[in-house]
């Protein structure tokens, strides 16, 4: 879908409505156990900036007693959260989007490197963190490696995608392989196979290939081509390049042939939950955490099956543009207590919970064996994620510019783009310009 992935992956008010949320007896003996090695937090005010059901109000309470602090939840807001930075006022945790956020903050100086709080913990080891944790490493000059600046509470490598058995065998179609990956153009083709039309209109999407925004997946394609949409300085991104270029391509045939959500035609519901859920996608590229979304229809579990990250190249990687989880700024005044949140919140009750609920995978390897696998969707899935995890590496997004609004610039693009039958190459052209624009002043302001 063509929004920003802070509008789309809707996870938490899912899980809240089908009673996920933790209650405060889930706190009981995890974050009063824990000490970080430093001082009292004994009535300070820990703030967190992310979203308001973030916790629910028995939680909240357990969360204040067990550490102490008055806790204060303020809903996540970049420009209030820029402004607080720019004053040296922050919240002391803040909910963020390790894939794309990380490069940007640290790169500022904005970030808490965590890998001597990780030194001194009894229950987060860094050597337990999954390899996906590695979108929060940044070295000064690319992601993936150096300090860690942020844990995901857990992750999925989001190009993968879940489809409709039963709608591939309405239409006499051979199901996908549970090891090897689909060609992006076969990909295509099955979309334009399944999808159905009334009128003219789409009745059932064939195919939502864009699930973490367009920029992600333009850079993934490219990736699993042999290239990269940006230089190796990261300070420039160039779509005139064989493997980009062939990228952009396929997103313009995927748009033109209307199968699925697309920067033209948004799909009405926002997100592909609802859309998956009344029988109206065929396939949905999201990765591991969707089939929390499956798993509470018995009928829609059993017609799901999920797949590989299909391929555009002979290069197979499957990413992860997602990994949210928590930071801590720099500035943070109450970081003992902050990071005692971070022990109960990444390694106690609520990741177990997490894992029990199958959103997604768990962000420590350790707890990876207690995913569930009661039905025979969750052992499928199980069995895929598990093949497919060698394949993960991270693409590293530049610390020039915040991708969605690199996003920005696809969405009044692109549909310019499609309507006038705008050839691939001169729409290269304009992204290279206007996103080179965007990525030069940011450089400059960084300095």
């Amino acid at each position: 879908m063509p929004v920003s992935p802070r509008g789309a992956l809707d996870r938490r008010r899912f899980l809240v409505a089908t009673g996920g949320a933790l209650s405060a007896a889930a706190l009981s003996g995890c974050a009063a156990s824990v000490d970080s090695g430093g001082g009292s937090s004994s009535g300070k005010t820990l703030t967190v900036m992310g979203q308001v059901d973030e916790w629910d109000a028995k939680t909240r309470k357990g969360i204040e007693k067990s550490l102490n602090v008055t806790l204060r939840v303020m809903t996540y807001d970049v420009t209030k959260l820029n402004a607080m930075l720019a004053s040296k006022t922050p919240p002391d945790v803040v909910r963020g989007i390790g894939a794309t956020d990380a490069p940007y903050f640290a790169a500022r100086g904005l970030m808490t490197d965590l890998d001597p709080y990780f030194a001194k913990s009894d229950v987060l080891k860094s050597s337990d963190l999954a390899p996906a944790n590695d979108v929060w490493r940044y070295d000064g000059k690319k992601q993936g490696a150096g300090p860690r600046y942020g844990i995901a509470k857990d992750y999925s490598q989001d190009s993968m995608f879940w489809y409709r058995k039963d709608m591939f065998e309405e239409a006499g179609l051979e199901l996908p392989s549970e090891t090897e990956p689909l060609s992006c153009d076969e990909w295509l083709d099955l979309g334009e196979r399944l999808t159905k039309r009334r009128l003219g209109k789409v009745k059932v999407y064939g195919l939502n290939a864009t699930g973490m925004g367009v920029f992600s997946q333009l850079m993934w394609m490219t990736a699993s081509a042999g290239g990269s949409v940006f230089a190796d300085d990261l300070a420039s991104v160039d779509f005139s390049s064989p493997e980009a270029l062939r990228a952009l391509q396929w997103y313009l045939d995927y748009t033109k042939a209307d199968i699925g959500p697309n920067l033209v035609n948004p799909n009405p519901d926002g997100w592909d939950g609802p859309t998956y859920q009344a029988n109206r996608m065929a396939m949905s590229c999201n990765g591991h955490w969707f089939g929390g979304i499956i798993a509470g229809d018995a009928k829609l579990s059993a017609a799901s099956r999920f797949a590989p990250a299909p391929q555009l190249g002979s290069h197979r990687v499957s990413p992860c543009f997602g990994g949210t989880g928590f930071w801590m700024p720099k500035d943070a005044k109450n970081k003992e207590a902050a990071w005692k949140l971070f022990e109960w919140y990444f390694a106690g009750a609520p990741a177990k919970a997490r894992v029990d609920y199958g959103w997604g995978m768990p962000s420590l390897t350790s707890l990876r064996a207690k995913l569930p696998v009661k039905t025979a969707l969750q052992k499928q899935a199980y069995a895929v994620q598990e093949k497919e995890l060698p394949y993960f590496s991270v693409l590293p997004v530049s610390p020039y510019a915040q991708t969605d609004a690199l996003n920005a610039v696809l969405s009044k693009v692109v549909p310019d783009a499609v309507k006038s039958g705008t050839k691939a190459g001169k729409l290269a052209d304009t992204l290279n310009s206007r996103m080179n624009e965007q990525l030069a002043r940011g450089k400059e302001l960084l300095g």
